[in-house]
């Protein structure tokens, strides 16, 4: 059974995010899923800032450089699968690297990701549910 929230503004969305962070032990998959400005990268502002591997304002969308790395220890991989095509695609991206070590990786536009992992996976869906207010589901 699917857990749900609303969240109303940017800052709540960033903010449950830290607060779920707490939940999380590498090695994690985090596979958010939603529409173009859903709050996907929102969300993971928080995880990460939650996880203490890089303060919010560090944290921006991997749309262009496809994979970000935060921490110094404690590693936490932010990738975008949302200009993947193709298998050969995912390959260039240099992902098989982060699964060397756990790490608590976050995948955007995760229905994308071509691959089965024995890591242990939490899915986020996140909804618009009217001006700023988010709906957010851990499936």
């Amino acid at each position: 059974m699917a857990e749900g929230i609303v969240t109303r503004s940017s800052e709540e969305t960033t903010a449950w995010g830290r607060e779920f962070a707490s939940k999380l032990k590498a090695p994690v998959l985090v596979l958010l899923t939603g529409d173009l400005g859903s709050g996907k990268t929102t969300l993971t502002k928080g995880i990460v800032a939650g996880l203490g591997a890089a303060s919010e304002d560090e944290v921006t969308s991997p749309t262009f450089t496809l994979v970000h790395v935060y921490g110094k220890t404690e590693k936490v991989y932010h990738a975008d699968l949302y200009r993947i095509e193709s298998f050969h695609d995912f390959e260039t991206l240099g992902l098989e690297d982060v699964f060397a070590k756990p790490a608590v990786v976050i995948l955007e536009w995760s229905e994308r990701f071509p691959l089965r992992l024995p890591w242990p996976q939490v899915r986020i869906r996140l909804e618009h549910a009217g001006g700023d207010a988010r709906h957010i589901s851990v499936l």
